[in-house]
């Protein structure tokens, strides 16, 4: 095994958080992620776990953040009074984001007066589940606002000062994809999510058979490139575009180039340094809400150097930007150019990976097909088949 001695790439400090709030007005039929309706007791017992989980995380690790994201589920379908105290507990125990703090909102939830609770309370960006601007295919993603409400709701929290980013899901049949962009852009927003539908096992658009085309995806895939790059948001990653450098999701970049997070809430995950000399880092996911309130440890899984290099590639190789081998040598321990000479010579010759220089990074059609590119690593390795991220065809992911 080619090998190159490790140095510490990453300081241990945590600069980034998520915290997952499960709790959602309803489930939307594509959702796979860890969510429920609310009941107002278990509201409760989630903000006193997560106070402790906190205070827990905050005497485990030296915290100081950068980027603070309030995820779910729905965070935006939390009263006033519990968002409140939510608030309160991170800020008394891990801090605030010192650069960019993220709520994602549901527009159905959204009113002025909301809007300026929410950027009292210090957040200064919102991610918006607009999904698509054309009432009926909101109807068949099961969503419960409308066109007008998603307007309303980008225009209420752009009047509050938030940095805004409109999330839409593209390869629905019948979605005038067109239209959803050119209404998105003419709002204001300054970043631009779009996800492929994935009809994931166990959903109910699944139990119903709804199934996506092959080439829908692409279509949409490449119509949003197009339409967004001809308004002037550049693709900084697979399926994330902004009007500027500055509007880009810092968080989000946080987990593309690897570095450490806090994953507080059921479900939630993180990616922590190693707890003492000698060991590796690891992964951590919460259970779900249940175990979780009852103190359940989470999942821990330690990080080989094989790992550290599959998770920077499929992460990495999302950015435009791409990775940078020696770097991800020092942090892995291996060195990854001569160990996968072959493995990227190959994927060059196809016209799926450019590599120049310390540089290894997608090209367009490498874009679309990442998870193939991955799985060639993975195989290299003799493990492809049992890694967890190998799985699927193509690479842009679904949105809740």
């Amino acid at each position: 095994m080619s090998a190159v001695r490790s140095a510490p790439v990453l300081p241990s400090t945590i600069r980034h958080a998520y915290i997952h709030v499960p709790f959602c007005p309803s489930i939307c039929p594509y959702c796979d992620f860890h969510v429920l309706e609310r009941r107002g007791d278990l509201v409760e017992r989630y903000l006193e776990r997560i106070e402790e989980e906190a205070r827990m995380l905050a005497g485990q690790y030296d915290v100081q953040l950068d980027t603070l994201y309030l995820g779910g589920g729905t965070p935006s379908f939390l009263r006033e009074g519990e968002m409140e105290r939510l608030t309160a507990s991170l800020r008394r125990h891990i801090g605030w984001g010192r650069l960019e703090n993220t709520l994602e909102v549901n527009p159905g939830t959204v009113s002025p007066a909301r809007a300026t609770h929410w950027r009292g309370l210090g957040f200064d960006r919102a991610s918006v589940g607009v999904q698509s601007l054309h009432d009926p295919t909101l109807r068949f993603l099961g969503r419960q606002h409308t066109a007008r409400a998603a307007r309303e709701a980008v225009g209420q929290l752009m009047g509050e000062g938030f940095r805004v980013s409109g999330d839409l899901i593209t390869a629905v049949a019948g979605q005038p994809l067109e239209g959803d962009i050119a209404g998105l852009i003419a709002l204001g927003v300054e970043h631009v999510s779009a996800y492929t539908l994935t009809i994931e096992p166990g959903t109910p658009f699944a139990r119903q058979g709804v199934t996506v085309r092959e080439e829908d995806e692409e279509q949409g895939f490449l119509q949003t490139e197009a339409l967004l790059t001809a308004a002037g948001f550049g693709r900084y990653e697979v399926s994330n575009y902004a009007r500027s450098p500055e509007a880009q999701s810092r968080h989000n970049r946080a987990y593309w180039t690897g570095e450490y997070f806090l994953g507080l809430g059921p479900g939630g995950a993180g990616s922590y340094p190693p707890s003492s000399p000698g060991e590796r880092p690891f992964r951590r996911t919460n259970p779900h809400l249940h175990g979780w309130l009852a103190g359940e440890a989470g999942e821990v899984e330690p990080l080989s150097p094989q790992d550290v290099v599959t998770d920077a590639l499929f992460m990495g190789l999302r950015l435009k930007g791409g990775l940078h081998l020696p770097t991800l040598s020092r942090r892995s321990g291996l060195d990854v150019a001569g160990r996968y000479a072959p493995v990227i010579a190959e994927q060059v010759r196809l016209g799926l990976l450019e590599h120049g220089g310390d540089t290894l990074r997608a090209t367009p059609q490498g874009w679309w097909l990442l998870n193939r590119v991955v799985t060639a690593f993975l195989e290299y390795d003799e493990q492809g088949a049992a890694h967890p991220l190998a799985k699927g065809g193509t690479s842009s992911p679904k949105r809740a």
